[in-house]
C-alpha cells in the first residue's frame, strides 16, 4: 500500500470494540496512513471492550454516542468538527446488533419489538448519521462514507436472522443518500460486503465457525480478514476512489461469485466424518 495514503485527512470511526473488530483495525491503519481519528461507540461498548486502549494508542478522542439517537449524533459531529478544526473527510459505520440473535430466537419466531431495534441500530442508524451530517454540512466535499454489510442482504443465510433485512436497509440507504450527497458535495457513499469474519459480533451467530470454514473453502482466495478489510476501507477513504459511489462492494475472496466448487465435496465429507 502507498504510504501516507490518508495524510491530512480527518475521520470518525464508529464501532471499534476490540482487536478482533474491523473498525479497530481500520483505526490503527488509518492512523498509520496519516489520518486523524475520532473514535465512537456506545457507552456500554466502551466499558466492555478495549477501545480505550486503542484511543490512547492512536491519540484519538473517544466519544460515547448512541447512533440511534439523533441528538447524540449531532453532539458527536459538533465535537468532532471542533476537535479537527474543520470538516470531516471520512466516516466508517461498523455497527450491527440483533437482540433476537443474542436470545437465539429463530427467524420464524422473532420478537418483533426486538426486530425493530435491530433495524434501527444496524440499518436506520446509517440514515440518521448521514441526514444529520448532511444538514450540518460537516463532511468535506469529495469525502467518503463507508458502512459494513454482508451478502445475506441478497441471499438466504437462515442463521443470520433478521440482520439480513437490516443489511438490505443499510445498502439501500447508501444508494439513496449517495445520490443526494453526491450531487451536492461529491461525497461518495458505499457499503462493503465482507467475508464472515471472526469478530465478537460474528461469533455470536449460530454455527458461525462452520459457516466460516465453508466460506473459506468455497472462496477461491479464501476469506478476507479484518485486516484486509481495513485496507479496503482505507482505499475507499482515499483520493484513489473518487468516482466510486452508491455501490455494494464485495470483499469476500470471490465467495459472492461462486456457484459450486469441487472443494465443497471434500468439505462436506470431512464435516460428515466429524458428526459421526
Amino acid at each position: 500500500m502507498l504510504s501516507n495514503l490518508l495524510h491530512g485527512k480527518k475521520g470518525i470511526i464508529f464501532g471499534a470494540l476490540n482487536e478482533d473488530s474491523i473498525a479497530y483495525q481500520v483505526a490503527l491503519k488509518a492512523k498509520a496512513q496519516g489520518a486523524s481519528i475520532v473514535l465512537s461507540n456506545t457507552a456500554a461498548a466502551i466499558r466492555m471492550g478495549s477501545v480505550q486502549a486503542l484511543a490512547e494508542e492512536i491519540e484519538a478522542p473517544l466519544i460515547a454516542c448512541d447512533i440511534t439517537k439523533v441528538d447524540e449524533v449531532s453532539d458527536l459531529l459538533d465535537a468532532s468538527t471542533a476537535h479537527f478544526g474543520g470538516k470531516i473527510d471520512f466516516v466508517l459505520h461498523s455497527i450491527g446488533m440483533s437482540i433476537n440473535v443474542r436470545k437465539k430466537r429463530a427467524y420464524t419466531d422473532l420478537d418483533h419489538d426486538a426486530t425493530l431495534k435491530t433495524l434501527d441500530i444496524s440499518g436506520v442508524s446509517f440514515h440518521k448519521l448521514l441526514q444529520t451530517a448532511y444538514n450540518k454540512d460537516v463532511i468535506a466535499d469529495e469525502g467518503s462514507v463507508v458502512a459494513l454489510s454482508y451478502i445475506a442482504a441478497q441471499r438466504v443465510f437462515p442463521d443470520y436472522n433478521e440482520m439480513a433485512e437490516a443489511k438490505a436497509v443499510l445498502e439501500s440507504i447508501a444508494r439513496s443518500f449517495g445520490y443526494h450527497y453526491g450531487t451536492r458535495n461529491k461525497v461518495r457513499i458505499n457499503t462493503i460486503s465482507q467475508s464472515p469474519t471472526m469478530t465478537t459480533a460474528g461469533k455470536g451467530v449460530k454455527s458461525f465457525k462452520e459457516f466460516y470454514d465453508y466460506a473459506d473453502t468455497v472462496s477461491p482466495l479464501g476469506n478476507a480478514s479484518a485486516s484486509s478489510c481495513a485496507d479496503y476501507c482505507l482505499f475507499l477513504f482515499s483520493d484513489l476512489s473518487k468516482l466510486i459511489t452508491m455501490q455494494n462492494l464485495y470483499h469476500d475472496g470471490g465467495f459472492s461469485a461462486m456457484g459450486m466448487t469441487p472443494a465443497i465435496f471434500d468439505f462436506a465429507a470431512k464435516t460428515a466424518e466429524k458428526e459421526e
